[in-house]
């Protein structure tokens, strides 16, 4: 059985949580803190890819593909994650990712 859009977003939604609780351990000057934080975020798209194109499309628009460059950069990285791309998305595009998501539990069905 397939996931709702609602229940993909209520993922993405822990995973940034998760993240969040993660960053108050520690900066991503912490290996370990940037390893979690960077699986939490490619694991936060990773949910939301699942989501239908349409969803996907009212949320993020033209966004989307940028979005998941992201998660491909994270998940592709192998050996080495760039922690500028990490701590840049943490700190510019985090809170507008996760307020679109936000906004659009009040509107998505399931």
């Amino acid at each position: 059985m397939s996931r709702s859009d609602r229940e993909l977003v209520d993922d993405a939604l822990a995973h940034l949580a998760a993240l969040k609780r993660h960053l108050e351990r520690g900066d991503l000057d912490d290996e370990t803190v940037a390893d979690a934080v960077s699986l939490r975020l490619a694991a936060a798209i990773e949910a939301v890819s699942h989501a239908s194109d349409g969803y996907r499309e009212r949320t993020f628009g033209a966004d989307w593909k940028f979005i998941w460059a992201t998660r491909n950069r994270i998940a592709h990285g192998y050996a080495y994650i760039d922690l500028t791309i990490i701590r840049d998305t943490v700190e510019q595009d985090l809170p507008e990712f996760e307020d679109k998501l936000r906004r659009s539990v009040r509107t998505t069905d399931g």
